[in-house]
Formats: C-alpha cells, structure tokens, sequence
C-alpha cells in the first residue's frame, strides 16, 4: 500500500512537467518557424480571412517594397469557399479578385504554386502590403522551403502592380509664382 501511495505522489509531481514538454507536432512547427522566418518570411498567428471561423491560423507573409506595393486578392481553396464564389484555378476560388487583370508572369507563377501547395494552405492573399498564406503547417521545414523560391518570384511579379497607385506627397517649391497659380486655380 506504501508504493502505491508513493506512485501516486511522483505523478502528482511529474504531471505537470509532462504538460509543459512540447508535443512532436508542436516541436516540428518550432523548427518550421524558426527556419522559414530566418528566410525573410513573417509568420504570425492571426485570425484567418475565412468567414464562420473562429480561433487563430498561422499567416505567413512576404512583404512588398514600400515603393512597389501589390494588388489586392483572395484566393480560398474549394473545401472553404462557397460555390457562390468564381473558380479560379486547381480547386481554388476568388473572394476578392484582382481589379485589373494580373501581369502574364504572375499570372503563371501563382497557378504554378496554387498547383504544389499541401491540402492544408486554406488562403492565398494579396494586399498592397504583403502576399500572405494561411496555412496549417502540415509539412517540415526542408519541404516548405521548396515553395520559397516560387513565392519571392511570386512576390516580385506582382510589386508594383497595386490597384490603386499610391500617391506620393506633394512637394513644395516655395515659389511666389505657385502661390499665384494656386490663387487663380481657386485653391488658397
């Protein structure tokens, strides 16, 4: 009776460790993170532009230059997306298109990737600010980085071809005869 009450205390002890060891899974996405975030990629956990969903997803982002922004898409994989929403391409669906038609290379490069992506990467994105995939992260970091090199070219095809330009401030000369055009063009 002795050693069953001694057992039973060194698993009150040890339980507590044992939950705050890493799982196998959680060990592998570390090391994904870890990895792929050396590469120049942000990840974050965020909420997923997915609607009725509820929780967080990891987002990983490549960001465009300030002075080559990106257009601004939604892409969702079929299992996903309502079928009220326009076919794409390989089992994907726009939730946003692109408003002017996408450059001829990116257009390749991003049916080409659509096509590799694992069946758990819910959510290719685009803003002027980033192209972004939500995913499960179902796979190792030496195979997810056989995607980088098509998502930089990704990337570099689309910068630059925002929707809508950004303009640049104005810059002022200082000049009287300015001042005197902008008093006759009414705008003083």
């Amino acid at each position: 009776m002795d050693w069953l009450i001694i057992v039973f205390i060194l698993m009150l002890v040890i339980a507590p460790v044992m939950w705050l060891k890493p799982s196998p899974r959680q060990k592998r996405q570390q090391a994904l993170r870890s990895q792929i975030s050396k590469q120049g990629v942000s990840i974050k956990l965020e909420k997923p532009p997915l609607h009725h969903f509820r929780g967080t997803m990891p987002a990983y982002r490549w960001h465009f230059p300030q002075e080559g922004p990106g257009p601004d898409f939604l892409l969702v994989r079929e299992s996903n997306a309502s079928e009220a929403l326009a076919p794409y391409y390989a089992g994907w669906r726009w939730r946003i298109a692109p408003l002017r038609p996408l450059p001829n290379n990116a257009e390749i490069s991003l049916k080409a990737l659509l096509e590799r992506l694992p069946q758990d990467a819910l959510v290719v994105q685009s803003t002027p600010y980033a192209l972004t995939l939500w995913w499960w992260e179902s796979q190792t970091a030496e195979r997810f980085a056989t995607y980088l090199p098509e998502f930089q070219q990704l990337r570099d095809a689309l910068r630059g071809h925002a929707d809508h330009p950004f303009s640049q401030p104005l810059q002022g000369t200082g000049s009287a005869s300015s001042t005197v055009r902008d008093q006759d063009a009414g705008l003083s």
